[in-house]
């Protein structure tokens, strides 16, 4: 009876272990069907990112002809702070020490604006904008809201003097209706504003710089 019984044992191994080969190879296929298609679906994504990337440029559609204007930011100029630290120097040899405080002062504090005060001429508007970075300025100080002006805003615009641009003024009614008023020291290039504000702002109607 023992010896009978092995042979019937063998044969249900056999069948056993014939029965899991269909069972591997067919979780092995699957596996292998879930990897190709991810294989395939990681070159879609890669295909696609190329297609994205600025070496790429020929697969993006061409864009729209750009009709908008350079953005223009006048050089920074310290011709006006110099100025007011040599009359500081002079009110000290004449003795007169409220003109050197006064103006050294003065001086000292545009010199510093004029390192970090930009005039941003966008394609819409005018913006005072901060440092290398062009951070926003936050809110004017004097009048309140944003330090941008759309130039359709603008009343008018004068330079002083034309000889040597010390002040710009303009007016604007953005910020209220009847118009608001404004100056600012001229830190940065005269040339470049006075040009740059007779293209996107129309013509002054008095004070031009000299060439």
């Amino acid at each position: 009876m023992a010896t009978s019984s092995v042979p019937r044992v063998l044969r249900v191994l056999r069948a056993s272990r014939s029965a899991a080969r269909p069972a591997v190879t067919a979780t092995a296929s699957h596996a292998q069907s879930r990897g190709g298609a991810a294989s395939v679906a990681r070159r879609g994504d890669r295909r696609a990112l190329r297609a994205d990337s600025p070496r790429a440029g020929r697969l993006v559609p061409s864009a729209t002809p750009d009709t908008k204007r350079e953005v223009v930011i006048p050089e920074p100029s310290y011709n006006v702070p110099l100025a007011l630290v040599g009359l500081s120097g002079l009110s000290a040899v004449g003795g007169n020490l409220t003109l050197t405080g006064l103006f050294g002062v003065l001086g000292f504090f545009l010199l510093f604006q004029a390192q970090r005060v930009r005039f941003v001429f966008t394609d819409e508007d005018l913006q005072v904008l901060i440092g290398d970075e062009l951070e926003k300025s936050g809110e004017n100080a004097f009048v309140g809201g944003e330090n941008k002006w759309k130039y359709d805003t603008f009343v008018n615009w004068e330079f002083w003097w034309p000889g040597f641009p010390c002040l710009v003024y303009f007016k604007e009614t953005q910020t209220k209706p009847e118009g608001q008023i404004h100056f600012f020291p001229i830190i940065m290039d005269g040339q470049q504003l006075y040009d740059v504000m007779v293209e996107r702002c129309g013509n002054s109607q008095n004070s031009l710089p000299d060439n």
